[in-house]
């Protein structure tokens, strides 16, 4: 471990939830619940005032709306989600080349390797400037904690939460962790708290105390060894700024189990096609294709495919999805679909359309041309759909968001994040005034981002190593 608290550790607070809370004047200081709202969504983020009533993430949505039945439950926006987080991630990484994103709201910034900081009270500093622009660019906070490791750096943010800063200075992480409880170190789930517990160990100190090889014998080898050392406080992991991605995969949890064979095809069609923008998005391409298929009764089936070189073609992804769905039996019912690819690369190889039809390409694509064009069929009106929460427009009225839809109706706030709150209008679901929109920015004028940070004064000079 190093000997100044220089690895930072950024958790965004409630993120989903304060993002929805900043961009609806409405809903500030107000339960708000983001997810999925079927019934067998589940919790992705609680905002504060929702926590207080034991609303937590991963919790069925079910059990949400019993605890807290007036919150507002809203439909994630993942794409503003993202752009907010690359505005974060900007702010960090004009502080160190060496920034580890964790997910869309959590990271961790090695500050030596930037030059930003070298000791405690530089380090404080750094913390409590990049606090002010984050809220200053977003208009959002940001729990930061400082340590000589990461899992200390982590362990600090989350104390501080929300809208803090703790340091914990190097030669005081023995005492800090000692009585915390064993679920705050990482990788203590219930499961192993449990195991610990009826061992008659309550405390990270009491951990330490327990010793290196009762742990190995509650535990098994590689969990009490690796226990053991954070409970000495011990963790040489670095920052990593790249980590390599396996996988890009899509999937879908249905509200009714899905019984047409038809509709699942057409279901793993749409799927593939989302994967591949998703995999576009990324600039990748893969070999492997999966398919995940969770059955009426919970089996869950993996299907997967190797191609000859990797593709970001859709056609390629669809058909493959569809060779693998023959393979499954889905009678009885389906309740979640998933097709991912894998085996990435950052190319994509020319003419693997005949890969995917098992190496008769040509004579595929020769008899395809010969084909007579399907005739068109009626095209069929359906009903449009307005998700809770999402941004839509009104010609009269400007912009808003729903705040449900139903019976042929659909309620809408009309509001922005710099407005007041808004008044309720409810409009007919198929209102040709009404129109889908894009979000608007959290904060109407951003500053520019912060060029990168340098210490306010020289550190002093290291000692030579002989």
């Amino acid at each position: 471990m190093r000997s100044a608290p220089t690895i930072l550790h950024l958790d965004m607070d409630a993120f989903y939830a304060s993002v929805e809370q900043a961009s609806k004047p409405s809903l500030r200081g107000k339960a708000v619940i983001v997810g999925g709202l079927g019934p067998r969504g589940v919790v992705a983020t609680a905002s504060y005032e929702a926590r207080v009533h034991g609303v937590h993430s991963a919790m069925p949505m079910s059990q949400a709306r019993r605890l807290a039945p007036n919150a507002a439950y809203l439909v994630p926006r993942f794409t503003l989600y993202r752009s907010i987080s690359d505005q974060v991630m900007a702010l960090l990484r004009a502080l160190s080349p060496l920034v580890e994103p964790l997910s869309l709201d959590e990271a961790f910034v090695d500050l030596e390797a930037g030059g930003t900081a070298w000791d405690e009270r530089s380090a404080r500093l750094v913390g409590a400037k990049l606090r002010a622009d984050i809220r200053a660019v977003t208009g959002l906070t940001g729990s930061v904690g400082l340590a000589a490791s990461k899992m200390l750096a982590k362990i600090a943010s989350e104390q501080a939460k929300p809208d803090g800063l703790i340091v914990i200075e190097p030669g005081t992480e023995r005492a800090m962790l000692e009585p915390m409880p064993v679920r705050t170190l990482p990788g203590v789930g219930p499961a192993t708290g449990d195991h610990l517990r009826r061992a008659g160990i309550h405390t990270v100190g009491e951990i330490a105390e327990a010793g290196e090889d009762e742990l190995v014998r509650l535990l098994g080898k590689a969990h009490g060894h690796a226990l053991y050392a954070m409970a000495l406080a011990r963790d040489d992991r670095p920052v990593v700024a790249e980590r390599e991605t396996k996988s890009v995969s899509v999937e879908d949890t249905y509200d009714v189990d899905i019984h047409d064979r038809v509709r699942v095809g057409l279901e793993v069609q749409r799927l593939a096609d989302r994967c591949v923008r998703r995999l576009r998005g990324a600039g990748l391409s893969g070999r492997t294709i999966v398919l995940k298929v969770r059955r009426y009764d919970f089996s869950t089936l993996t299907r997967s495919e190797t191609l000859r070189g990797p593709t970001d073609d859709p056609a390629v992804v669809r058909e493959a999805a569809a060779r693998l769905l023959d393979s499954v039996d889905t009678t009885g019912g389906v309740r979640l679909l998933g097709v991912g690819v894998s085996g990435l690369a950052d190319y994509t190889q020319e003419d693997l359309f005949a890969q995917a039809a098992g190496g008769a390409g040509e004579e595929a694509a020769e008899a395809e041309e010969s084909e007579p064009a399907p005739e068109p069929r009626p095209e069929v009106p359906v009903e449009r759909r307005w998700s809770a929460g999402h941004d839509v427009r009104h010609t009269e009225y400007g912009h808003g968001w729903v705040q449900g839809s139903g019976l042929g109706r659909v309620t809408v706030r009309f509001e922005t994040p710099g407005s007041p709150p808004g008044r309720v209008k409810t409009f007919r679901v198929d209102d040709p005034a009404l129109e889908a929109a894009d979000p608007l920015p959290l904060v109407e004028a951003p500053p520019d981002l912060p060029e990168p940070m340098r210490p306010p004064e020289e550190p002093p000079p290291r000692p030579l190593e002989g």
